[in-house]
């Protein structure tokens, strides 16, 4: 079975830049075997290797799989093994060398430790593959910015539930929507100011009346 190589691989062997490769793609000279969810390319080595001319080289890819799982708060912790549960079966079944991250914190904080921790392997070419159980595990909004960054690294993304958008609790999104309002009333009115205080506790109130209201 012929190995899989990344577009920056490829384009080694080929001696063109990568850019060249993506234009070849455009064009149709050359597309890629695989593209993954994520946008990820992958090449067959036999083929680059016959345009290419040149013998077989060694690829060894000494990179990891990830597998990153979240929850908002202490209460969901059994969600959080779930999470890790679905994500070390998934590679484990597909024989991925593999380290779980977790982390504990709202969807809309960006400087959660294990995302600052995943982020920073995938920056240093540690992470051959992400995996996440749902594509708002990484992030509430913004999750693109952090698959833009995968694919400029030519890391694979998997999301298993894939076009599926996870069930999360009222909880869970009263405390993201909360942590909105706070972040974004300090800003206009200050952090310590009556002004901020107030707004901060109408429009929570709303939200939780909201949810009340939910079926």
């Amino acid at each position: 079975m012929s190995k899989i190589i990344s577009i920056g691989q490829a384009a080694k062997l080929l001696g063109v830049h990568v850019q060249t490769m993506r234009n070849w793609e455009k064009s149709g000279k050359l597309k890629p075997d695989s593209i993954s969810p994520g946008g990820t390319r992958r090449y067959n080595l036999d083929r680059i290797v016959a345009i290419s001319g040149k013998e077989v080289p060694t690829v060894v890819d000494e990179r990891k799989t990830v597998a990153y799982a979240r929850v908002s708060s202490h209460d969901q912790k059994e969600d959080l093994v779930r999470q890790s549960q679905v994500l070390e079966l998934y590679c484990a079944e597909h024989g991925y060398k593999y380290e779980l991250i977790t982390d504990l914190g709202s969807g809309m904080n960006y400087y959660k430790k294990g995302l600052t921790n995943l982020i920073n392997q995938i920056l240093n070419d540690e992470v051959k593959r992400l995996v996440i159980t749902h594509k708002d595990r990484l992030l509430r909004f913004g999750a693109e910015l952090i698959f833009s960054i995968c694919e400029a690294k030519e890391v694979e993304v998997v999301v298993i539930n894939k076009g599926q958008e996870i069930a999360s609790t009222d909880e869970e999104l009263t405390q993201d929507v909360q942590e909105f309002i706070t972040v974004l009333s300090s800003r206009l009115y200050g952090l310590n100011s009556k002004k901020n205080q107030q707004l901060i506790d109408n429009l929570s109130k709303a939200v939780n009346d909201n949810n009340s209201n939910l079926p």
